[in-house]
């Protein structure tokens, strides 16, 4: 009995031991990836052609989170990017979508009239991470560190770069696809570092690069170059390889405009996929090179999945629905100008199942706010592929099922989000003027937008998986506990016990 009591003891203080020790010890360095508009099954419906140093590496080696869900309304680019990585959604962080309203203003996410382009004459590089209201887990990172942390963002997107790096970041770059080239802004800088322009010579004098343009997007080539400058930004930047852990947040986009133009399945999503594979297997073993995996944290995930294209629903005798935009928008708008004999619009715009109604015209033709809202949300309730119609203001006592309202809630900014948001049958989606009739889209809070992978790799990453649910908000909190640093400042995500414990 002595010396069960004995042994107990010892291995009590050895847990105690290891959990203080735990303090101070850190990475060298942090890899977030998220690819654009991943579904979660397609971590299966790929395995066995992904090789063993790509996707599978990590699946095979790290942990996955099968239940990870989306807990917000819309799901969208932007949103997932900044939830991701502030473990906050829209409510908190206030990134509302790709576009939205501030005090009445259409804003893109990122537009920042203050900043100017480097690297370019265009102007896609008046940008910053103004709009959003939250903190990152680089801006925690280098706030700990007193700055010394290195944080760097790369993407074929400007919300993908800029977003998850954070306010802080020392460096954010994305692509000018019509001047092919990698450009930033000065929010960050006011020249790009030479290792970037020889970058981009390199990217002017490549023939392909060149001939695909501004349709770079629609290509795998394009997740290539993103790997290129991350590799580049690991040997020119030595990142991880400093007295401080460093950060780097890379997202491939060409999936997601694949995706858009040719769906969820076919040649063209097949070969982004295995193409993006082969870019993960050169990716992982520069960090093999450079820094040693077994230094680096690393984390995937998506920003978002993707509902399967109509034709192919249909074809296969599966349900699919239409929410035609812009025409549901202009039926809507004479429903209310007949009910209101209104000479001008009440509607200012429709993002993602969105309404943002014209207060200004409404003041100004002498109606009630309240009333012409009650009025759209009842005939909205009428048309078909409807399943719910939410009033924003009055969504937390409203007759809905739990899950959408608290999803509801949680993608509710008072300020940014607008009034009234449509929630639509399971395989009613949006067609859009920009989206081919082959393609995809994203938005809604199903299992097909809102079930994304979460794989963990490297530090001390156990191999395993879970199927308890977790959320994309829970990725920040989990990263910040492994770090020993403090959470994002409207983190409301919960960290993952099973990586931290």
């Amino acid at each position: 009995m002595k010396r069960f009591v004995s042994l107990t003891l010892f291995v009590l203080a050895a847990i105690v031991v290891s959990a203080q020790t735990s303090f101070g010890r850190r990475p060298k360095l942090v890899v977030g990836i998220v690819v654009d508009q991943m579904r979660w099954d397609y971590l299966d419906r790929y395995y066995n052609a992904f090789s063993e140093t790509g996707f599978r590496r990590m699946i095979d080696n790290g942990y996955s989170c099968n239940n990870c869900l989306i807990n917000y309304i819309p799901t969208v680019t932007a949103i997932g990017h900044a939830s991701a990585y502030t473990g906050a959604s829209p409510a908190f962080h206030g990134i509302c979508g790709n576009n939205f309203f501030i005090d009445g203003r259409k804003t893109y996410c990122c537009e920042d009239s203050t900043a100017h382009t480097v690297g370019s004459k265009s102007n896609k590089g008046k940008m910053s991470p103004r709009n959003m209201l939250a903190t990152t887990i680089g801006d925690q990172l280098r706030m700990h560190t007193d700055f010394r942390s290195r944080v760097i963002g790369i993407s074929y997107k400007d919300r993908a770069a800029i977003l998850p790096a954070g306010h802080s970041a020392n460096a954010a770059y994305w692509l000018d696809a019509a001047n092919s080239c990698f450009i930033s802004s000065t929010y960050y800088m006011e020249e790009l570092p030479d290792w970037v322009q020889e970058v981009n010579r390199t990217l002017r004098e490549n023939e392909e690069v060149r001939k695909a343009g501004k349709d770079i997007g629609l290509t795998a080539l394009c997740g290539t170059i993103i790997t290129d400058m991350a590799i580049a930004a690991l040997e020119y930047e030595q990142l991880g390889q400093g007295s401080e852990t460093d950060m780097l947040c890379v997202s491939y986009s060409q999936t997601d405009v694949i995706g858009h133009q040719w769906g969820t399945r076919g040649e063209h999503t097949d070969e982004a996929y295995l193409s993006l594979d082969n870019d993960l297997s050169r990716l992982f073993d520069a960090l093999d090179t450079y820094i040693g995996i077994d230094n680096c944290l690393v984390f995937l995930t998506a920003d978002h999945g993707a509902i399967h294209n109509r034709k192919f629903l249909r074809e296969n005798r599966l349900p699919a629905g239409d929410w035609e935009y812009p025409g549901i928008r202009k039926q809507i708008e004479a429903y209310l100008s007949g009910k209101f004999n209104t000479t001008k619009s009440l509607i200012a715009e429709e993002y993602d199942y969105r309404f943002f109604l014209n207060r200004a015209a409404i003041a100004s033709q002498g109606l009630d706010y309240h009333q012409v809202k009650a009025v759209m949300i009842d005939y909205i309730r009428t048309l078909p592929g409807v399943s719910f119609v939410v009033d924003y203001e009055t969504v937390a006592t409203q007759a809905l099922p739990s899950l959408l309202r608290d999803r509801a809630l949680m993608g509710y900014h008072s300020r940014r989000s607008g009034d009234i948001l449509v929630i639509c049958d399971p395989n009613t989606y949006t067609s859009a003027s920009w989206m081919s009739a082959e393609g995809t889209t994203h938005g809604k809070w199903n299992p097909f937008d809102a079930h994304i992978p979460l794989l963990f790799y490297g530090w001390h990453i156990p191999h395993g998986a879970t199927s308890r649910e977790v959320h994309i908000t829970d990725i920040a909190p989990t990263v910040c506990q492994l770090l020993h640093i403090q959470q994002p400042n409207a983190c409301v995500g919960e960290a993952i016990t099973e990586l931290t414990k």
